[in-house]
């Protein structure tokens, strides 16, 4: 499927990048080459003296490039040549885009719309972009610049006229062990010797998933995709309750309020968007509402049902306190 593409993964230094590039990678020997294209030299410095990208047969694969998703310029330039684009980049913590919203538009928005615009024009094949459960219903500012990047990568392939590149995007909840999710925090305060954890709402709940997993739905999103789909992956909930007990068994646990833009529950399909909804044995899939034909042939899922919704709070799928030790073990 990647061998002798080239691919260019935005944000690529983060935890997902880093993933997804030592993956394909590992299970592509032919792959032509991989692109880091992201803002900061030092992080890509760091990546590329990790053992998994340094060996002289990966590393003549990779290449690094300096840039932001801001600078349409720029991604015109790093876009030559590039069959798949991953777009991982965004600003992605709730607290920094509710403060800053302004940069968060800049970055989510705009730049999800360069992305668009450069990856036509330079004749990408295919673009897969990255969302989030709180893209779904936002309540937040970062969940509406989402939504609103979700809207534009699917608009985008009816956006690209007779051009053949094709825009589909990827909505998953909290991955396990990556810098933003809450495991890191409440490891490092157990380390630090508190006595009580701080948690928000005792009825919270939350989404699931590997970084394995995320990479493994976007491997399938290539493979699959005819334009306009938006993939769901199904993962399991957890209460943040049982989250803390796997962390620090017995620890006193203190509720000290949810934080702006902050929901009791994450959802990732709304009953709203039910009609366009397709099941398949781990994921779904959302239609675009104007979709073609031949997309909807080639989706061989069953229709959910009218009143279907994919909730944190509702889901049938949960996980113990002692699949997330071993969760959190692995990582």
């Amino acid at each position: 499927m990647l061998n002798n593409k080239t691919i260019l993964i935005t944000g690529g230094t983060g935890s997902f990048g880093k993933k997804f590039a030592k993956t394909v990678l590992e299970r592509y020997p032919n792959l032509k080459k991989v692109i880091v294209y992201s803002r900061d030299e030092y992080k890509q410095f760091l990546m590329s003296n990790m053992p998994e990208f340094k060996n002289n047969l990966v590393a003549d694969k990779m290449r690094y490039f300096i840039g932001d998703v801001r600078d349409k310029e720029r991604l015109y330039r790093a876009f030559d040549g590039v069959d798949i684009v991953i777009h991982a980049a965004a600003l992605k913590q709730v607290p920094a885009c509710e403060y800053n919203p302004f940069e968060a538009i800049k970055t989510n928005v705009f730049g999800a719309q360069n992305i668009i615009n450069a990856a036509i024009d330079r004749g990408v094949k295919k673009v897969v972009a990255l969302s989030t459960d709180k893209a779904c219903a936002p309540v937040n500012l970062y969940g509406a610049t989402k939504l609103c990047s979700d809207k534009l990568f699917i608009a985008g392939n009816s956006y690209s006229g007779t051009r053949e590149t094709l825009f589909s995007v990827v909505r998953y909840g909290n991955v396990a062990g990556s810098r933003g999710s809450v495991i890191p925090f409440f490891k490092r305060l157990v380390e630090e010797g508190v006595k009580e954890l701080p948690i928000t709402d005792f009825n919270m709940t939350r989404f699931w998933l590997k970084l394995e997993q995320a990479v493994e739905m976007v491997l399938s999103a290539i493979e699959r995709m005819r334009g306009g789909e938006l993939y769901v992956r199904k993962i399991p909930s957890m209460k943040i309750t049982d989250l803390a007990e796997a962390i620090a068994p017995g620890i006193k646990l203190k509720e000290v309020g949810i934080r702006p833009g902050e929901k009791i529950h994450e959802q990732m399909i709304t009953c709203e968007d039910a009609r366009n909804t397709l099941e398949f044995d781990n994921y779904f899939v959302i239609l675009p509402e104007v979709c073609n034909a031949d997309s909807m042939k080639l989706q061989q899922g069953k229709h959910v049902a009218t009143d279907f919704e994919y909730n944190s709070g509702k889901n049938t799928w949960w996980l113990s306190v002692d699949e997330m030790r071993e969760l959190i073990r692995e990582i």
